[in-house]
């Protein structure tokens, strides 16, 4: 099995640097993932400005979808990160496993999200047209519809990243789900 190195900031290129000593000042590290991505000179940059890009959807809707999408992709770093940051946006321990099951029964419209991200990655954005009119009926518009792609799309890169090299999560460990469904 090959080992995947993270690069330390002496490692990368300076525009990376300065990324990374963004992210040190921000975040207080560099997290794994960030740190790989600058393996490619553009790549890390490319990536946070599509992460962090003006969106129709709130933090913590964005948190449903990275949640939904990082569990049905398997990537059990992108699951530990976005519970951490879930937490910091409001969600209490069950309602973060509830929505990596794909659900948000404790609210109306963040379980429709939840129904329509799953939907729409299970079934390769081909949703059925009662499962796109439920996202609608919730109350979100053709613009979220959009914005919710996108961040399937940022988040689907990440998880296969991480799903492609498997690095240290530097992180706390998520829950397995399925040691709670067990």
């Amino acid at each position: 099995m090959a080992l995947f190195k993270i690069p330390t900031r002496e490692d990368v290129s300076s525009a990376n640097q300065a990324i990374f000593d963004k992210l040190k000042a921000g975040l207080g590290f560099v997290p794994n993932l960030y740190a790989y991505y600058s393996k490619n000179e553009n790549a890390l940059g490319d990536y946070l400005t599509f992460q962090n890009r003006k969106s129709t959807l709130s933090n913590r809707e964005k948190e449903i979808v990275n949640l939904v999408v990082s569990e049905y992709n398997g990537c059990y770093y992108c699951q530990s990160a976005h519970t951490v940051i879930a937490g910091l946006n409001g969600f209490s321990n069950d309602e973060i496993l509830q929505v990596r099951s794909g659900e948000a029964p404790f609210d109306g419209k963040l379980n429709a999200l939840a129904k329509f991200t799953l939907n729409t990655v299970s079934h390769k954005g081909k949703v059925r047209s009662e499962d796109r009119d439920a996202f609608l009926a919730a109350g979100y518009t053709e613009a979220d519809l959009i914005d919710v792609a996108m961040v399937i799309g940022e988040k689907t890169i990440s998880n296969y990243i991480h799903n492609l090299v498997d690095f240290e999560i530097d992180f706390p460990k998520a829950q397995k789900l399925e040691a709670v469904q067990a």
